[in-house]
């Protein structure tokens, strides 16, 4: 089989190594992809939001299964012109991943389905926006309603941040992201993320894992693209994933394909489960979450590429009974970010990368970095790497993850020492 995978960040190489882990004779490509998928696949120079030269890349290289990575390809429609080309492709159209697209279009799917969300109101003025911001009670959450590469959501403490935040979106600094912005009421719990596949009809939950966004360890700093994520998680108990599946992917699903945009692919739900043990749906993407990709493929059993590629093909029958795939080990992955990430990233810096030291069980996976004339390995990217650690527990697998990042060196090496502390400490409390 030929497989092509668009995208060239830490969740395409995962996506790469799995399918050469799956079956070593798939020939893989990658666009544009990265210095680490270059050892899995071949690279195509093409941007991942290059659809009519995507397209041409399809036809020219003969590929069966296109795996689409980030979001930006889908809501430009690349799954749509594929799919009139009569290509196979994995992923959502881009009226379906409006979901994640417009976040505004989620709240009303949610809205119209019944899916409990936190309260929010949506804004394009400036007056009206700071008015209701006026009114609210703290701590409060402002979310850009477009595509912001996860940078996109503020907690403010008080008004007076929120106001600053929406005028900062709505003023541009977003982009086009901004022009829409949602205020939302704060949440307290804790969160998980939950990705299903489907093919619009048929829902197979992936081992929920836990992302850690903000920069700081201990949460503290801005949010980010996600500085690690764990798996598997002990806060999602099997009647909790039935009532997530029952109460928030059904209904979705449901509601989509009445609105004539049935969804295929994987759908992530970002979730807060509150203090009653309430699922509540913080977010949704059209796609592999990043870094959660970088422990879900590593934690599954070989074989799981096969879904991706039946559900393109569409011929895609899961085990009858089968709702909710195990994970088969614990996977702890810590982000290595450059210096200045979130806002200004420094690029360029020199990476020391002594894969034969790591270990088997560390997997490095490529996020953004790039090679210069003399071959060198160099940052080129706010996240560069993903330091993926395996182990029978979450503990094991985070002492290996962090031993893993401590060998590898760059000028301006930024990471969390404590990802997967929560599970650590119940770990610790069992």
């Amino acid at each position: 089989m030929r497989v092509l995978v668009v995208g060239g960040g830490g969740r395409e190489h995962a996506l790469c190594w799995a399918l050469r882990r799956d079956a070593s004779d798939t020939i893989v490509f990658a666009a544009p992809g990265n210095p680490g998928t270059a050892s899995l696949a071949s690279n195509l120079p093409i941007a991942a939001t290059a659809i009519d030269d995507l397209v041409a890349a399809v036809q020219q290289h003969d590929i069966d299964v296109t795996i689409v990575g980030p979001e930006a390809a889908l809501a430009a429609g690349l799954v749509d012109r594929l799919r009139d080309a009569g290509r196979a492709v994995f992923g959502p159209t881009a009226a379906a991943a409006r979901l994640e697209s417009s976040k505004a279009y989620a709240k009303e799917v949610m809205r119209r389905a019944g899916v409990r969300t936190a309260a929010s109101a949506t804004f394009v003025g400036m007056g009206p926006a700071l008015e209701y911001i006026g009114d609210h009670a703290e701590p409060l959450v402002v979310k850009a309603s477009g595509l912001a590469a996860g940078k996109g959501a503020v907690v403010c403490q008080t008004r007076i941040d929120a106001a600053n935040a929406v005028r900062a979106m709505l003023d541009g600094l977003l982009g086009d992201a901004g022009k829409e912005v949602l205020v939302e009421e704060f949440l307290e719990g804790e969160e998980l993320s939950v990705l299903a596949l489907t093919d619009g009809e048929r829902i197979l939950i992936l081992p929920p894992a836990q992302d850690h966004k903000r920069l700081g360890e201990g949460d503290t700093g801005p949010n980010t693209g996600g500085m690690g994520a764990y798996c598997p998680v002990g806060l999602a108990t099997e009647p909790l994933l039935a009532r997530v599946r029952a109460e928030v992917f059904e209904p979705v699903l449901r509601e989509v394909a009445a609105q004539g945009t049935p969804y295929e692919g994987v759908l992530y739900a970002g979730l807060m489960i509150l203090k009653d043990g309430t699922p509540s749906v913080l977010e949704f993407n059209a796609r592999f979450g990043d870094p959660e990709t970088q422990v879900l493929l590593p934690a599954l059993a070989p074989g799981f590429t096969e879904h991706l590629t039946a559900i393109a093909q569409r011929r895609w029958s899961p085990p009858p009974g089968l709702q909710v795939l195990s994970a088969e080990r614990a996977a702890v992955t810590t982000v290595l970010a450059a210096r200045g990430y979130p806002e200004r990233p420094e690029k360029g810096s020199v990476i020391t990368l002594p894969e034969s030291e790591l270990g088997d069980d560390v997997i490095v996976f490529h996020a953004g970095t790039s090679r210069d004339k003399e071959g060198a390995l160099r940052t080129a990217g706010g996240r560069v790497l993903n330091v993926t650690g395996l182990g029978s527990t979450v503990p094991l697998a985070a002492r290996a993850s962090r031993a893993g990042a401590e060998r590898i060196s760059f000028e301006g090496k930024t990471w969390r020492r404590d990802v997967a502390w929560r599970e650590i400490e119940r770990a610790g409390a069992a």
